[in-house]
């Protein structure tokens, strides 16, 4: 997939038994859900992928079925977090060969970083993976934020190709700045204002909340991409209402509810966090027929 097209890209959930294996089957019909959707590409194993909480044998079971599953119509990104050099090239081998568009990593979310130790984390990555590099700005978990004068030095690696970030300030300057490589991507991951991201012309947006809302994600982004920004908002508030019940209810139980509704079984959420009432699940129910998905 040597292009990386506009349009919305999908974290995909991660199904898990109750012994955490990863349910291949109802991974393989997610991914078939989103293609149905005209989904511009997949990040798998990232945070609403709950990378961090997968056995590290089952991620590359998942990278296996998805470029199966996709055949090269899209592209493919794979989640590679983790907390030291030595670990993430680990991460890396155990998909090397795979068709994959590019990995995507955070800053190390264990020990504090300053700015050189994250340039020598990020670049180090980038001088021996053999795929292309994604950052991933997440400070809610890393506690550590991308500054624009670290993501401009690092992104001047050949190999560091994009971020995905949900910092509407930094995807602005990266999209204005002159002097950075063409082809370096902005992902868009602040799905609350997505609409304003895309009429300003950030246009690849990038989010978990689209594995359980494939239909509004289509109606939305479709719009957006004509120009139709208020048209396509409405879609997007469909997201976002949904969302807001995750909130409400538990946001990985919840998912997991979803998810469940749209005929994937498995659990999305780590081991540990429980499950929603029934009334809950009736609630999410009802609105996910009311704004189309069911």
């Amino acid at each position: 997939m040597s292009d990386i097209p506009p349009g919305f890209y999908t974290a995909l959930g991660t199904p898990l038994d109750t012994e955490g294996n990863v349910l291949l089957e109802a991974f393989r019909q997610q991914l078939e859900q989103q293609l149905d959707a005209h989904v511009s590409g997949t990040l798998i194993l990232g945070s609403m992928g709950i990378q961090c909480s997968v056995r590290d044998e089952e991620g590359p079971k998942l990278a296996r079925c998805a470029v199966e599953t996709v055949r090269g119509k899209i592209p493919l990104f794979y989640g590679v977090m983790d907390n030291s050099i030595v670990r993430v090239r680990e991460r890396i081998a155990a998909v090397e060969g795979l068709s994959l568009t590019g990995v995507v990593l955070t800053a190390p979310y264990y020990f504090v970083s300053d700015p050189e130790m994250l340039k020598r984390f990020f670049t180090t990555i980038a001088d021996h993976s053999p795929f292309p590099v994604y950052l991933y700005d997440l400070p809610s978990v890393t506690q550590m934020k991308l500054t624009p004068d670290l993501v401009w030095e690092v992104a001047r690696h050949p190999n560091i190709h994009g971020i995905k970030t949900g910092d509407m300030v930094l995807a602005r300057l990266l999209k204005l700045a002159t002097g950075l490589k063409k082809n370096f991507r902005v992902f868009f991951s602040n799905v609350d204002t997505m609409d304003i991201a895309s009429a300003f012309g950030i246009d690849r947006n990038l989010d978990g909340m689209f594995a359980c809302t494939p239909k509004n994600a289509r109606l939305a982004f479709s719009h957006f991409a004509s120009g139709k920004i208020a048209e396509g908002s409405q879609f997007l508030q469909n997201i976002l209402n949904l969302r807001d019940m995750f909130v409400k209810y538990g946001i990985f139980p919840s998912f997991t509810a979803a998810m469940n509704l749209l005929g994937l079984p498995g659990n999305y959420a780590p081991d540990y966090f429980g499950t929603i009432s029934e009334d809950a699940k009736a609630d999410i129910r009802h609105l996910m027929r009311e704004i189309g998905e069911l």
